[in-house]
């Protein structure tokens, strides 16, 4: 067995972030006192356990457990799946060290931290990853607080149970009180290996939708539309051969939502007493899976979105994409019972917990909702056009292209358009302000929301007038963050795909396709505009850096390491390039990603 030891940051870098951390910001906002002053109100009710301390030691493995009272065969983190929390405080310089155990290199990827690229845990990349029999030691300095989550990086590990929670605990004070906490992890599991997922993703892309439109819908559709509209729209989708009910990739056909590891039926119950204020720090672990989270008879209040703090904003529900993290405060008054549902995007299923004063007790469930459909809203800038044959096209060098004045470009008449001969075209020579000496000119200023962006929209499945829903729109940084330079160049992605043939990528290629990095200049200002061009939401996450969402905040704008972007939907976000190295940047719905939405970017 062999051990390997990393160092952590350069001065210069430590003392960036440690600028960055500092936001000096009190407890005002909701006039209760700092949550670091009385810390343990915390809980322990994580089922899996928690590790603390400078020196942590993980073993990875995978052993027969229970799943929902079937037993499987899952990989564990000491001897738990998901695995235990593992609890640092902001400051401190930690000490991990990983034992592989499984018969197979493995990694751990700790998603959102900033730090240096060697530790990042993405093999391949800065890092080789663990060998079977290895322990790697990851060192770096914790300069920041939030609620995060850690994670294989290896293959398909990740479908597997091989995550896990991390909280960092606040050097100063917070913006919140809270007397007690919760960590909500949501994650999807399947029986099936997920080399098995994969290949039945490729054989059929609507492999696990059981939930396809029948001749019911259909005459449904009929008198509330019209037979012409009605017809119009499912040879639309028949064009495209894909389904306006393709929501989720992967459903609850095969996949049971968990809790802490627990499904619906185990009822993970977590403790409160009538009056106190809790903190839930929800994460979203799951391969492939968003939720919709309520809690019918409590209002939330979202104070910390991806790990960072936000101005507060009450809600009754929010939707959290695979990846993101979102804290929310409630104070359960009666001494009751209450439901903490999850529910998943497609609505095939679910993740249930309990909140009551004591054990044993139960909630009613929320009445289910019913699968919607997919509209022309899903059809953005490309309006119905046949790109199944687009997927080889080079558009690595299009990134700097000014698509600004298209979004209202009436594209109605263009469904019929047959591009499968554009599969070979050459757009080398269509680069524009990607390049190093580009002018700022035409950039749009600092923190403005982009044409086609859809902020204020929760996405497909939710009804803005049945109650209160977090958008993106809603959230606003406590304080401007440190960088406060306009950007120096823009540079724009596109998300494309084919789902008939599960191929996802960035640019119309995948990450077997490309054949060097996206490069940042060190220290330059950027905007990174994403352009998405399928049917399907994805969650994208840069490793690194922050990237500041332009939700029309202004200096407010807030930070995220993971932004959704929604079907036809166009963001952009800010980043400051101080993180030199390579760096992982990727969709995080897994079999995207392993299907090639997936890239490298380099800062030097």
């Amino acid at each position: 067995m062999t051990t390997k030891t990393t160092t952590g940051l350069s001065l210069s870098r430590r003392q960036l972030l440690q600028g960055g951390a500092a936001l000096g910001f009190g407890a005002a906002t909701l006039g209760l006192s700092p949550a670091w002053a009385n810390p343990w109100g915390q809980s322990n009710t994580y089922p899996q356990g928690a590790v603390e301390g400078n020196d942590i030691a993980l073993a990875i493995r995978r052993e027969t457990l229970a799943i929902n009272r079937r037993n499987t065969r899952p990989i564990t983190i000491n001897g738990t799946s998901p695995g235990p929390l593992i609890r640092l405080r902001e400051g401190q310089d930690a000490t991990l060290r990983v034992t592989n155990l499984l018969d197979e290199p493995t990694s751990i990827h700790w998603h959102g931290l900033i730090l240096p690229p060697a530790v990042d845990g993405a093999p391949g990349i800065s890092f080789a990853g663990i060998a079977p029999g290895e322990t790697f030691t990851y060192r770096f300095p914790v300069m920041q607080n939030g609620t995060y989550w850690y994670h294989s990086h290896s293959g398909l590990q990740e479908q597997l149970g091989h995550a896990g929670p991390i909280v960092i605990d606040a050097a100063e004070r917070e913006p919140f009180r809270f007397d007690r906490e919760h960590v909500v992890m949501l994650t999807d599991w399947t029986f099936e290996e997920p080399a098995t997922v994969f290949r039945n993703l490729k054989t059929a892309e609507g492999y696990y939708n059981f939930q396809e439109r029948t001749i019911t819908d259909f005459l449904a559709d009929m008198r509330e539309n019209g037979f012409r509209e009605t017809a119009r729209s499912r040879a639309m989708w028949a064009r495209m051969r894909m389904s306006s009910r393709d929501i989720a990739d992967v459903t609850g056909s095969t996949y049971t939502y968990l809790v802490n590891g627990q499904a619906p039926e185990q009822n993970w119950t977590a403790l409160f007493k009538p009056g106190e204020r809790l903190r839930l720090r929800f994460i979203n672990g799951s391969a492939m899976t968003y939720f919709d989270v309520r809690i019918p008879g409590l209002k939330m209040t979202v104070v910390a979105a991806d790990g960072q703090p936000v101005q507060p904003v009450p809600v009754d529900e929010f939707r959290i994409a695979v990846a993101e993290t979102y804290d929310v405060i409630i104070t359960p008054e009666a001494e009751t019972a209450y439901t903490v549902f999850a529910e998943s995007m497609d609505r095939s299923g679910f993740a249930r917990a309990t909140l009551a004063p004591r054990l044993g007790m139960e909630a009613e469930m929320p009445e289910r909702r019913r699968i919607s459909d997919r509209g022309m809203e899903a059809m953005g800038a490309h309006g119905g056009m046949d790109h199944s044959d687009m997927a080889g096209m080079d558009h690595s060098d299009m990134a700097g292209m000014d698509h600004s004045d298209m979004a209202g470009m009436d594209h109605s008449n263009m469904a019929g358009m047959d591009h499968s001969n554009m599969a070979g075209m050459d757009h080398s020579d269509m680069q524009d302000d990607t390049s190093p000496g580009a002018s700022k000119g035409d950039l749009l200023p600092a923190g403005t929301a982009q044409p086609g962006s859809q902020y204020d929209q929760a996405g497909i499945g939710i009804d803005p007038d049945e109650r209160r829903i977090l958008v993106y729109r809603d959230l606003k940084a406590f304080r401007p963050w440190p960088d406060r330079r306009e950007p120096e160049r823009e540079m724009e992605i596109h998300l494309t795909g084919n789902m008939e043939r599960y191929m996802w990528s960035f640019d119309g290629k995948k990450f077997s396709e490309v054949n060097g990095p996206i490069h940042f200049r060190k220290d330059e200002r950027l905007r990174l505009v994403l352009v998405n061009d399928t049917m399907m939401e994805h969650p994208i996450h840069l490793h690194g850096m922050w990237m500041e969402l332009e939700n029309g905040a202004g200096e407010l704008i807030p930070r995220k390491h993971t932004i959704n972007v929604k079907p036809g939907e166009r963001v952009s976000a800010l980043i400051t390039a101080d993180a030199e190295g390579s760096w992982a940047f990727h969709c995080h719905l897994l079999y995207h990603m392993d299907a090639g939405m997936f890239r490298v970017v380099k800062v030097s």
